[in-house]
């Protein structure tokens, strides 16, 4: 087991957390304009880089989202933070 770290809990069992999407991954706008296959892009083309990597994370405990910063090769973690603007 790995032990993730919630800005707003403090260290918790991996099974507590659901990978949410890669940061920086926008989704399109306006959705009522988006084709088909744009939306496909959006929803199953990641980048998956090896390495350091920011990701959103959602805690499912505390219901808070957060991002991390996971080495995705050794699978360290360099640490967390809330989302901008959100206050632990």
């Amino acid at each position: 087991m790995q032990v993730f770290i919630c800005p707003f809990c403090g260290p918790r069992d991996e099974t507590e957390f659901r990978f949410a999407v890669e940061a920086g991954h926008s989704r399109p706008e306006p959705a009522t304009e988006v084709s088909d296959t744009d939306w496909a892009g959006y929803l199953y083309k990641n980048r998956s880089p090896k390495g350091a990597a920011l990701e959103i994370w959602l805690h499912v405990t505390c219901g808070e989202y957060f991002v991390m910063t996971r080495d995705t090769v050794t699978r360290h973690i360099d640490g967390s933070e809330p989302l901008p603007g959100v206050k632990p």
